[in-house]
């Protein structure tokens, strides 16, 4: 947790000692939000990755939750330029915008503390705790899709090109954890049975 949040600050200073003056906080921007992506997505796809695949990845979903925390470690130098172009930028900001981001960071929080406190997942219960981890998951994997994508479509052939592997690894993360939850219903009702009833993973 500790290396990727400090590997997050180097990604801030090498934009700020490599760029140009008005380019140094969107490149810190872009590139943080990036390098917490790969995060998150080991973390929300290793459990369905080991259902899907078998024991070739079980090493990774025994991880899942370091993952997710390293996730939110690195996630924090993110927020924190977010913050900082809040408080000195001159331009207006769209605020259902903000309200769907701010939601996101919500959740990643939320999702660590949870993580992190077993008392309060005990609270919630097993159901709730698991509901609780799917919206925020799909929450938090829509956000990263939605900000790569606009990313993609944006002036310069380089965008599309530079972004167009994160838009592809944000559609994977939800079809892979789809077809993990359908996969152990099925095994779940034995072969040849389909589920009755679904619920949450």
């Amino acid at each position: 947790m500790s290396l990727s949040f400090l590997v997050a600050l180097v990604w801030v200073f090498l934009a700020r000692e490599l760029e140009p003056p008005g380019e140094r906080l969107s490149m810190a921007l872009r590139v943080t939000a990036r390098w917490s992506f790969l995060w998150f997505f080991l973390a929300s796809t290793s459990g369905a990755l080991a259902r899907i695949f078998g024991s070739r990845f079980q090493s990774l979903a025994t991880r899942s939750r370091d993952f997710g925390l390293t996730f939110a470690s690195a996630h924090l130098a993110h927020v924190g330029l977010v913050v900082w172009l809040l408080l000195t930028s001159d331009k207006p900001f769209s605020r259902p915008l903000l309200g769907f981001f701010a939601v996101g960071v919500f959740f990643v929080y939320l999702l660590a503390l949870l993580s992190l406190s077993s008392p309060l997942r005990s609270a919630l219960g097993p159901r709730m705790w698991r509901i609780v981890r799917t919206v925020g998951t799909e929450y938090i994997a829509f956000t990263f899709l939605a900000e790569f994508a606009v990313k993609s479509r944006q002036p310069g052939a380089a965008n599309f090109f530079v972004y167009l592997p994160f838009v592809l690894l944000s559609l994977a993360g939800p079809l892979l954890r789809v077809a993990a939850f359908l996969k152990r219903c099925l095994e779940s009702k034995g072969p040849g049975r389909m589920p009755r009833q679904i619920s949450l993973p």
